[in-house]
C-alpha cells in the first residue's frame, strides 16, 4: 500500500527518509530537531493535533502514541492519534490531549521501554488527575508498535487492544506488585507505604478518595478476600437492636451538623467561595438537607443566595432547616453578616463531621473483615480516623470560654447564649403586641 515519505535533509544536504526501515549509511540521525522558538516549543505541542481535535469532535477516542510514524500509521487506519514531538511526554501535551479528549487512551509499545514509558506517564499524571479526566493504558503485544500491529493484523487488531485498555489506577497497583512476594509484614506495610505516598499526590479529594477505594479492594484481592472457616460463623459483635440504636443516634448526630453548615451558608453566602468543594463533597444522612446542598451549590452566584434556594425548591425545606432548634443556636445563624465567625462555624462542624464519618467508616469495615488481627492498611486506617475524632476533641478540650449544655445536648457559649436571650426578648410572640416572650425549651 501506499506510504507517506517525508523528504528531509541533513545540515550536508543529503536526504534522509522516515518512511523506510532502512537509512543510509552515512546518516547521521533519523530524526533531526530543529530549533525552538517562542511560537514553537515541542514540550507544548503535539504531532496531528488539528486532524486529531477533528476526530475527537465526531465521537473517535484520542490515542497518545509513542512517535510520528505510529500516528502516521493509526491515522490512514481511521484513528485519532497524536504524539510527543520526539520528546517523554509533558504535562502541557496532557493538558492538551484532555482538551481534545477527557479520557485518552496511553497506546504504547509492549517492550521493557514502552511499560517504562507508561509508568513514567502514570507518575506525571496523578497530580493532575480530575473528577472526568483520566487516563487509560493500552499496551500492546510484545515487541510490536501500533504500525507494526495494524500492517501484521488489520485495524481490527488495534482497536481490540484499546477496547482493553486500563485504567491508570491498575498500572499504578500492577507496578508495586507484579513480581513480588508479599510473604511477610514487613512487605505489606512496604507496599501499604508506597501505595500511600502515590495516592498522596493527587490533588483531587474526590479522585483521591476513590483511588484508595480502588487499591484497598486490589490489597483485600491480593492478601485474601474472604475470611478463615473458623472466623465464619462468629456472632455479630452487637446486637440487631443495639446497632440500629447507634446508627440511629450517628444519623441523628450527623443530620444536626449537616443543618448547622446549611444554615450558616445561607445566612453567610459570602464565605461560600471558600468551602464549596467541602459542600460538594459533604454526603448528607437527611434527604432534605441534600436537596438543600445541592440548591446551595447551583445557586452559588445568585446575589440573594436564600431566596434563590426558595424559588429553586420552594420555602418548606428552607422553613424546617430553620425551624429546628439547634439552629437558631448556632453562632453563625444567631450573628449572621460576621465572616470570621461563619469561617470558623463552618470549619469546625465540617471537621468534626468528617472526623466521625471517617471513624465510623473504618469501624464498620474493621467490623466487616475482622479475622484475628486486622491488616496494616486497615490499622492504618483506624488510626488516621482516630486522630482526626481526637484533632475535634482536643479543639473542644482547649476552648476556654465558658458554657451551658442545653436540652438537646448542644454545647452553647454563655455569651453567645445571654445574647440571643436578648434577641429573643424583642420579639413579639403573641398577636397582642410586644411584650409576649416565648417560654424556653
Amino acid at each position: 500500500r501506499n506510504r507517506i515519505i517525508f523528504p528531509i535533509r541533513d545540515a550536508r544536504g543529503r536526504a534522509i527518509s522516515l518512511g523506510g526501515r532502512a537509512m543510509s549509511a552515512d546518516a547521521p540521525a533519523k530524526y533531526l530537531n530543529g530549533p525552538e522558538t517562542d511560537l514553537f516549543d515541542k514540550g507544548r505541542s503535539l504531532f496531528n493535533h488539528g486532524p486529531a481535535r477533528e476526530m475527537c469532535g465526531k465521537g473517535r477516542t484520542l490515542i497518545l502514541a509513542e512517535g510520528y510514524m505510529d500516528v502516521i500509521a493509526l491515522a490512514e487506519a481511521g484513528f485519532a492519534a497524536v504524539a510527543p514531538l520526539g520528546t517523554a511526554v509533558t504535562e502541557h501535551q496532557l493538558a492538551l490531549a484532555w482538551r481534545l479528549a477527557d479520557e485518552p487512551v496511553i497506546a504504547l509499545d509492549g517492550d521493557k521501554a514502552g511499560i517504562r514509558a507508561a509508568l513514567r506517564v502514570v507518575d506525571l499524571a496523578l497530580p493532575l488527575l480530575e473528577a472526568g479526566r483520566g487516563l487509560r493504558f493500552a499496551l500492546l503485544p510484545d515487541g510490536m508498535d501500533p504500525d507494526d500491529l495494524i500492517r501484521a493484523r488489520g485495524p481490527q487488531a488495534m482497536q481490540a487492544v484499546l477496547d482493553q485498555a486500563r485504567p491508570m489506577v491498575r498500572l499504578l497497583w500492577e507496578r508495586e506488585t507484579e513480581g513480588r512476594d508479599f510473604d511477610s509484614p514487613e512487605r505489606k506495610a512496604a507496599l501499604d507505604k508506597v501505595l500511600r505516598a502515590a495516592i498522596a499526590t493527587i490533588k483531587d479529594a474526590s479522585v483521591r478518595a476513590h483511588y484508595g477505594e480502588d487499591i484497598r479492594r486490589l490489597r483485600w484481592e491480593l492478601f485474601g478476600g474472604r475470611r478463615p472457616a473458623a472466623q465464619r460463623g462468629r456472632p455479630a459483635l452487637a446486637s440487631p437492636a443495639k446497632a440500629s440504636r447507634l446508627v440511629r443516634d450517628a444519623s441523628a448526630e450527623d443530620a444536626m451538623r449537616e443543618a448547622a453548615i446549611l444554615a450558616t451558608v445561607l445566612r453567610n453566602p459570602a464565605v461560600l467561595p471558600e468551602f464549596e468543594a467541602e459542600l460538594d463533597r459533604m454526603d448528607c444522612a437527611d434527604a432534605g438537607h441534600a436537596a438543600l446542598r445541592d440548591a446551595i451549590l447551583a445557586a452559588h452566584a445568585a446575589p440573594d443566595l436564600a431566596g434563590a434556594v426558595a424559588a429553586a425548591l420552594g420555602p418548606d425545606l428552607l422553613a424546617r432547616l430553620f425551624a429546628e432548634p439547634h439552629v437558631a443556636l448556632v453562632p453563625a445563624v444567631a450573628r449572621p453578616g460576621q465572616a470570621d465567625l461563619a469561617r470558623q462555624c463552618l470549619a469546625e462542624e465540617l471537621a468534626r463531621l468528617k472526623a466521625r464519618r471517617s471513624h465510623r467508616a473504618a469501624m464498620d469495615e474493621a467490623l466487616a473483615d475482622f479475622s484475628g488481627l486486622p491488616g496494616e492498611w486497615l490499622t492504618q486506617r483506624l488510626s488516621d480516623a482516630a486522630a482526626g475524632i481526637d484533632t475535634t476533641r482536643r479543639r473542644e478540650a482547649e476552648d476556654t470560654r465558658e458554657t451551658d449544655v442545653a436540652e438537646n445536648g448542644l454545647t452553647l457559649d454563655r455569651d453567645e447564649r445571654a445574647t440571643l436571650d436578648r434577641l429573643l426578648g424583642q420579639i413579639d410572640f403573641g398577636r397582642g403586641g410586644r411584650g409576649g416572650r416565648a417560654p424556653r425549651g
